[in-house]
């Protein structure tokens, strides 16, 4: 019986965390939405062209602490996303593919020409196949490739915002 009281003060505590960092002021706070910077010019050396998104997409993005832009670089689709504060709303691109009916293969991390890591995965439907690529980069230049790595850093305050959120797919 003691094992189970203990268990569970433990995770009722591991619930808690973010509440208590929130109240004692340690994750930082949104940001003005004039504060973020701009999106950038290029991405891996080509220039980016504006994607408008589809009203269901900014439907979908009402109330999302940040900023979200796609674009394109000719060859691939660049989804970028300003996060101003740890939020469980940015989640991992594979469950939006999950949920759009596609198939998808188990991540796998990957470095770039540049050595920065990627988590990728294979997303499949009606016989069609991307490649799906993301990370996440703060202004001192670290990087995530899981999300919730990032949210635990972020809500400990162990990086600061905004951060930029690069997914990926051709």
């Amino acid at each position: 019986m003691t094992r189970i009281r203990l268990l569970l003060a433990a995770s009722l505590l591991a619930a808690l965390i973010p509440f208590a960092v929130d109240v004692l002021g340690g994750a930082p706070r949104a940001a003005a939405a004039g504060a973020l910077p701009p999106w950038p010019r290029e991405f891996q050396g080509r220039p980016l062209t504006p994607v408008p998104l589809a009203e269901s997409e900014r439907r979908f993005l009402a109330g999302f602490p940040g900023g979200v832009a796609r674009f394109t670089d000719g060859e691939r689709d660049v989804l970028l996303r300003w996060v101003t504060q740890p939020t469980r709303r940015l989640h991992p691109a594979d469950d939006c593919y999950r949920a759009w009916g596609f198939t998808v293969g188990p991540p796998v991390i990957r470095a770039d020409r540049d050595g920065v890591r990627w988590r990728c995965f294979t997303a499949r439907k009606d016989g069609a196949q991307r490649e799906v690529c993301e990370q996440v980069r703060d202004a001192e230049g670290t990087h995530w490739t899981d999300m919730s790595s990032w949210y635990w850093a972020a809500t400990l305050d162990r990086t600061a915002g905004p951060w930029l959120v690069t997914t990926l797919s051709d």
